[in-house]
């Protein structure tokens, strides 16, 4: 047996094998309900002052499966579906009753057994009925597919006899249909859908329904994949009568909208995300809460052609969150909260454990937002939630098959609880107005709409060119095209490139020429530039006479002073092969920033910092970019100028191929690479034949592997097939393993999961954790095992993290490397551990070490039985290929 001391000398060693993540605890707040002091998953949540938190139920543990939508009845009973399994009814004591134990029972709907009900993402009871969205493909187990189903009670048995499909949908998986939540009037449901998930026939679209990917960008799908056969309109939201009956699309334009809300002003709100294989990407855009009215488009694209969210033809987020993975969304409006928590939006993001407060403050037609931290904690898998009849928040973890929980929320503290009442602007009553013209043909609109085509307001100015849209076209075309106010007259033609005859196209061109470019803010000479790409996309290219006027229109502004104009700038003279715009654009890529990247709408690397010590698998991928960003707007003008066949001189070609060889160098998501490389393969296609080799050599082709993936490696891969290694398993694995133990092999395992980038052995390695070069002189084969598969059993100071509570409700988590009488300094990307944030002491209101280990718990479950043998040699020689380990065959 170890001592006490040992244990905890094993855990230094072993415990950081992999500084990739953190399986954050957050601080034990004394008002957290901990239901005794054994009770891990209350202690774990970090809690706001005031609330406190009870664990209701472990699903895991009663087999139940894993838990991702709620709902309660009419009998304040909660109903809840597991992501791969059936229904479940909870009846759940009161707040202070004494028991937080429910009573739970399995629904049987129906006598009929082809009448299973569940898999479902989505739960609302309401009209005396419960909702439920499936998500499926059928099978023998679970015969329903995807869609809208009602149950009801008919013969009042306090049980579902009758299950009506009101539609059936085109979509499953983690992108497939949803959540469904009720109006704000209650006599209508809203349904929403991620981007796997067809647009079924609608009776009527708020958003126009003649959607197309319209961008100029040079399409390049996900090289792994992903998402390659979706287009527009992506994810969307419709909006139903309780029968399912009418359908009505009320916005679009999403890539996986998990939940939908609303706020006490009647405006619905979702948590968007985007593909996290894009990080580093020009086209990535973070996690976001978006403000969603009437026939809104946010411009989700397949591969690299998401629209930027300056485009005038879709609407910015309200808050861009970083990187993560977006599920529940609810209001606090019925929570029996301080007023500021019912005017907020909830935002559970699944992957960091993290429910944020979105405070809503009214921003002319639309809201800013202000995040903070509710509720975090690790592991803390985060699904869904819902505001209980009692007030309390409830909500469940798990999803994928994890280990599955329920939990309860309350406030107990001392401030008002009452009800917010809605503030709503002139702004946003005249925005609202308009919307009621998105329902169709109506002899006002016109009248009522154009004049607001100008409105300093962007979601006024939004409604008002969607309500021209839904009128015929023959009544408003010659308007548009006679126009001359130079925001009603751009806002005007994008509205016709959209809706017009291709005959048009001159006379659209001929209108925007007539403004005066240098006389227009930044913000709508962007616009203009959009307006002419969509008349590009949508009505054609343009004749020689007006190719040649807008290149003179354009050619003399370009380069721009800000990153923003240059890329709608570079997009459209590109297109238009304007005179020296190769010369131009590369001039740029010299750059290493410019002005205005963040007002591109598309920033995460601040947010991202915090999240790495969060979760390990996403964590990785983040401290890898962040050591090595790329440089985004380089690589938004190289992608760009793939198309481009004219205009090169050698030298420029050498220039533009060599940024391609130097661009591998940079760490990004795991498309990173493919997206380069596909780019380089597309500007290749202009290359003479006769130079190609050299183009392809220089751009970087040997430092690919054959399908462009992934940066060759000199190094190892882990052949596997992996496992969930337990203790008893592995040991066995290694004690009992007969076949020969080979060093090198063990060597380039231990490279290949990133051990020595935080470890020394035999001189060389990272200082990040423990020299490991004499592990296997003090413990045997089940000790070091167990300390890598249970990291967080013994944690030294020395190599924990360190979690910062700050006055602002938010909280960051590094490892303090050192600290002065005003700041403390902490290393947060073990990539680039020396590059330090400083956090002022004055903005601290409390500091403490995690008891989680900073190792990923899963760092073995790669490997394949032999694999295993020899890492664990390799660890036990200390990278001494002579050791008697290679000798008595790793015992």
């Amino acid at each position: 047996m170890l001592s006490q001391f040992n244990k905890a000398k094993l855990g230094l060693a072993v415990s950081a094998l992999v500084l990739v993540g953190a399986s954050w605890v957050g601080l034990h707040y004394p008002e957290n309900n901990r239901q005794g002091a054994e009770n891990p998953k209350v202690d774990k949540l970090k809690l706001q002052p005031g609330f406190k938190a009870e664990h209701l139920y472990s699903i895991s543990e009663n087999h139940e499966g894993s838990w991702v939508s709620m709902t309660f009845d009419d009998k304040g009973r909660m109903i809840a579906s597991d992501q791969y399994g059936g229904l479940y009814r909870l009846k759940i004591p009161a707040i202070g009753s004494g028991s937080t134990q429910p009573t739970v029972e399995k629904l049987v709907i129906s006598k009929d057994t082809s009448a299973k009900m569940g898999y479902a993402h989505g739960l609302l009871y309401a009209f005396n009925s419960l909702y439920v969205m499936v998500n499926n493909r059928p099978s023998k187990q679970f015969p329903k597919p995807s869609g809208l189903y009602r149950l009801q009670d008919t013969d009042g048995d306090d049980q579902f006899d009758k299950v009506t499909m009101l539609k059936e949908l085109k979509g499953e998986g983690e992108h497939g249909p949803h959540s469904i939540v009720m109006s704000p009037d209650k006599q209508s449901l809203y349904v929403c859908s991620g981007n796997h998930t067809d647009v079924p026939e609608m009776d009527a679209y708020r958003l126009p329904s003649n959607w197309k990917e319209d961008n100029l960008f040079p399409l390049i799908k996900d090289p792994r994949g992903h998402a390659n056969d979706r287009y527009a309109p992506g994810g969307w939201i419709a909006k139903i009568d309780p029968e399912g009956k009418r359908w009505e699309l009320m916005g679009a334009g999403f890539r996986n909208e998990f939940d939908i809300a609303f706020n006490e002003a009647g405006d619905l709100f979702t948590y968007d995300s985007d593909m996290e294989w894009d990080f580093g990407l020009p086209w990535y855009r973070p996690t976001r809460i978006c403000h969603v009215p009437s026939g809104a488009e946010f411009g989700w694209r397949t591969g690299d052609s998401k629209w930027l969210p300056g485009n005038p033809d879709n609407l910015p987020p309200v808050v861009n969150i970083g990187q993560g993975s977006p599920t529940n969304v609810m209001s606090g409006l019925n929570a029996k909260f301080p007023q500021k928590y019912r005017q907020s939006i909830f935002a559970f993001d699944w992957s960091f454990g993290i429910i944020y407060s979105i405070h809503m403050k009214p921003k002319g037609a639309t809201y800013e937002g202000e995040r903070e931290e509710f509720i975090s904690g690790t592991p803390l898998p985060l699904t869904d939630g819902f505001i209980g009849p009692d007030g309390a928040m409830y909500f469940l973890t798990g999803g994928r098959r994890l280990e599955s929980d329920l939990y309860r929320v309350y406030y107990a503290g001392n401030e008002a609880t009452t009800a917010p009442t809605p503030n709503l602007t002139a702004e946003h009553k005249l925005r609202t107005s308009l919307e009621k013209f998105h329902e169709g043909a109506n002899p006002a609109a016109i009248a009522a709409a154009w004049p607001n085509l100008n409105h300093p307001d962007r979601f006024v100015r939004y409604a008002a060119r969607i309500a021209v849209e839904h009128q015929p076209v023959a009544q408003w075309q010659e308007k548009a095209l006679a126009e001359t106010d130079p925001q009603r007259a751009t806002q005007a033609i994008v509205a016709l490139a959209r809706q017009g005859s291709t005959d048009l196209k001159s006379k659209a061109i001929a209108t925007l020429l007539k403004i005066n470019y240098d006389k227009l803010p930044e913000s709508q000479q962007f616009d203009l530039l959009r307006a002419f790409e969509l008349i590009f996309l949508r009505m054609g290219a343009p004749e020689a006479a007006d190719k040649a006027k807008i290149v003179a229109y354009l050619n003399p502004h370009y380069p721009a002073k800000n990153a923003l104009l240059n890329r709608g700038l570079s997009k459209d003279l590109i297109y238009l092969e304007a005179p020296d715009v190769v010369n131009k654009t590369l001039a740029l890529m010299d750059l290493k920033t410019e002005p205005g990247m963040k007002d591109l709408g598309l920033e995460t690397t601040t947010a991202s910092s915090d999240l790495i010590l969060r979760n390990p698998q996403y964590g990785m991928d983040i401290a890898k970019m962040l050591a090595k960003v790329p440089p985004l707007q380089q690589t938004y003008y190289a992608v760009m100028m793939s198309r481009a066949e004219n205009g090169w001189t050698p030298a420029l070609r050498d220039k533009y191929f060599s940024w391609f060889g130097n661009a591998f160098k940079y760490e990004g998501g795991r498309s990173y690479v493919g997206f380069i490389d596909r780019a380089r393969k597309l500007a290749l296609a202009h290359v003479p034949k006769d130079q190609f080799d050299k183009y392809n050599k220089m751009s970087g082709a040997d430092l690919l592997t054959s399908n462009g993936n992934d940066i060759a490696q000199t190094g190892y891969t882990p052949k596997g097939p992996g496992r969930r290694w337990s203790l008893d398993n592995a040991v066995a694995a290694v004690d009992s393993g007969k076949t020969a133990l080979d060093f090198e092999t063990g060597k380039k395992i231990y490279g290949a999961i990133l051990c020595g980038n935080c470890h020394a052995m035999q001189g060389s390695g990272g200082d990040i954790g423990p020299d490991l070069t004499q592990l296997g002189t003090r413990f045997s084969n089940k000790d070091i095992l167990d300390a890598i598969i249970n990291p967080s059993k013994a944690v030294s100071d020395q190599y924990a993290s360190t979690v910062f509570v700050l006055k602002n409700g938010q909280s960051v988590v590094g490892r303090l490397v050192n600290e002065d009488n005003t700041n403390y300094s902490i290393s947060q990307n073990p990539f680039a551990a020396n590059e330090l944030r400083k956090i002022p002491k004055k903005d601290v209101t409390s500091k403490r070490y995690s008891p989680e280990s900073i190792m990923y718990p899963g760092l073995i479950n790669s490997l394949n039985p032999q694999e295993l043998r020899d890492l664990m040699a390799y660890l036990k020689s200390g990278g001494n290929e002579k050791n008697e380990v290679y000798k008595s065959g790793g015992k």
